[in-house]
């Protein structure tokens, strides 16, 4: 690798019958137009524009937000959203690493030509980035748990073990001692005894402890609570300026963070990573309200079906259930549609402290907010650089979902969205572990939050399906408890489970395609701001739909017969109160405190 050879119990719904369509619907306009560079107005197109535009609401909303147009700013496609300042990482070796880092039945053994052409990649050919050292240690760490704990189908195939065998001799002599330790910990593996790997420590303590926990990860093992705690916070912040991090060998972390979701997490591990960073800033303020549901959206967002979540907050902020929405401007693998992008896209501010998003749910013209993860967590929000170079989603896109940055005197509720099987159960268990009354998981689309309208189709993949739910709700509370010899209480409750797929067409909707945005932030504002104006089509029934299952399945108050949760759910929307809700948040998020 002439890169790596240059050193360095069960509920159940009855049939609702419920018309959510209007017979005679009034189209309203969109309020999207971007500005042309002559100053006039053009409609969205359908072709994708990459660089930057102006966005700019109709002047009837500019004048609700009190807002002039040059203060909207922002690229459409998500893609543009990436800091720049971030080194890409290389194509060649990324794809390799996207069918050797994964679980041990996901695995898919490169081919000797294709091993070999990771082991010749030049970063400095046209085209090509350099290789980092992220990248070379998620890589190696991928071959080596293969090599030592994967199942003989996902092991090395005979082409791996060919080129690997041609090229370690090479490789021992200009890999630096990080990278040959992660690609032979104990000297083994390649069949050529090298005391590099056996006697390798690191260099300082935190490194040093870091390398005893990959020690473990490598061979296929699993560490404690305190060790994963200990090694998070000894080595973030990272400090990604130049390519470099904080204290610790980039390639060190990144086979850390990529062999643990390799190794398939234990609970503990799980919980290690979910609640390692709750007092970075401190004890999280306590909202004044009397429900807070918290939405834990994948953080690399939607690339193709529109988002809902953002107007569903609207729509239940109406009727006195708040929302606290979490997450990030861009986030790899997928780099998509995020709420932070949407607001950022319509003018609102988006970098809100903890104490600003709790005045704002505790607004009664509001109810609701947004909070970035580079406020509310600097040391995980540093790793977004290192996670677009391990290719592969680690053990935090599980956990960073599960979070209470604030927190409500009254009950709270998670809700978090799956796509991978095997993960449902230990997204419930966190959400217990964090205390809140009722706690649900969703199959939506694009392993989001949105269930769908259309029909289920016959071809359907196998595992769970879209608008699979499943979760629990309190039904009393005693007194508070020590759980895992925390100091945090929890509260000891009597829960029901539940476990159901909703079928949409059973409560009255329309079955219907999902609308595409295909990565366009305008255009997943569109559809939502029209279905806020009570425009009705897809999206309002997804809006709907989200907001009165979700209220049923919490327990919320009020929405016990699921029928009057949607009905509710549909007249805040009809009364244009939810529409005005969005707005007040975007004007507000600039005067809070």
């Amino acid at each position: 690798m002439r890169a790596l050879l240059t050193p360095e119990p069960t509920l159940s719904f009855s049939s609702i019958q419920i018309n959510s369509r209007n017979p005679n619907p009034s189209r309203t306009l969109t309020s999207l137009h971007f500005l042309n560079r002559d100053g006039r107005h053009r409609l969205v197109g359908r072709k994708p524009r990459f660089i930057a535009t102006r966005a700019v609401l109709d002047s009837a909303t500019i004048e609700q937000l009190g807002l002039k147009e040059s203060d909207i700013r922002n690229p459409s496609l998500s893609s543009t959203y990436r800091n720049s300042k971030l080194p890409k990482p290389n194509q060649t070796v990324l794809e390799a690493q996207a069918r050797v880092c994964t679980g041990p039945t996901q695995t898919r053994p490169l081919s000797e030509e294709q091993t070999f052409k990771i082991l010749t990649v030049r970063g400095e050919l046209k085209d090509e980035e350099q290789v980092s050292k992220a990248q070379l240690g998620a890589f190696f760490a991928g071959m080596t748990i293969r090599a030592t704990a994967f199942s003989e189908a996902t092991q090395w195939s005979e082409g791996e073990r060919c080129a690997m065998k041609k090229f370690w001799p090479l490789l021992v002599r200009a890999l630096p001692p990080d990278v040959i330790f992660i690609a032979d910990p104990e000297g083994s593996i390649m069949g050529l005894g090298s005391a590099v790997g056996p006697q390798f420590v690191g260099n300082g303590t935190s490194e040093m402890r870091l390398v005893g926990a990959l020690r473990e990860i490598l061979a296929g093992g699993h560490l404690g609570y305190e060790e994963i705690q200990g090694v998070l916070k000894d080595v973030l912040t990272l400090k990604l300026e130049d390519g470099k991090s904080n204290g610790v060998s980039e390639s060190l972390l990144s086979a850390f963070l990529i062999g643990q979701r390799m190794n398939r997490e234990t609970d503990r591990e799980l919980k290690a990573y979910c609640l390692a960073f709750d007092d970075e800033l401190g004890p999280a303020p306590v909202a004044d309200v009397r429900s807070l549901t918290h939405y834990g959206e994948p953080y690399d967002g939607n690339t193709r079906y529109f988002r809902s979540t953002l107007f569903v907050a609207a729509v239940r902020s109406c009727y006195g259930e708040s929302s606290l929405l979490h997450g990030v401007e861009w986030m790899p693998p997928k780099g998509g549609v995020t709420e932070e992008q949407m607001l950022k896209f319509m003018g609102a501010k988006t970098n809100l402290s903890l104490h600003q998003g709790k005045e704002l749910i505790e607004a009664e013209e509001v109810g609701f907010a947004y909070i970035s993860k580079r406020e509310a967590r600097p040391s995980l929000y540093s790793l977004i650089g290192l996670r677009e170079q391990i290719k592969k989603r680690p053990s935090l896109a599980t956990t960073e979902k599960v979070q209470q940055f604030i927190r409500a005197k009254g009950r709270e509720s998670i809700v978090a969205g799956f796509y991978h099987e095997g993960y449902e159960e230990p997204l419930l268990m966190l959400m217990k572990r964090r205390g809140v009354h009722s706690g649900l998981v969703v199959k939506g689309e694009e392993g989001a939050l949105s269930m769908t309208t259309r029909l289920r189709s016959a071809s359907t993949s196998k595992g769970l399906p879209v608008n699979h739910c499943s979760g629990f709700r309190s039904v009393g509370m005693e007194s508070a408890c020590e759980v895992d010899g925390s100091n945090l209480a929890l509260y000891c409750v009597s829960r029901q489970s539940f476990r159901l797929e909703v079928n949409a067409m059973d409560y009255g909707f329309e079955p219907t395609d999902t609308p595409r945005t295909d990565r366009s932030v305008s255009k997943n504002i569109e559809l939502g701001l029209a279905a806020l104006r009570g425009e009705k089509g897809p999206a309002y029934d997804r809006i709907v739909l989200n907001a009165g299952i979700v209220d049923h399945l919490l327990g919320c108050d009020g929405a016990e017969d699921l029928s009057l949760a949607l009905e509710r759910a549909k007249e805040a929307i009809d009364s244009g109160k939810a529409h005005k809700r969005l707005l007040n948040y975007i004007k507000m998020s600039h005067k809070v405190k």
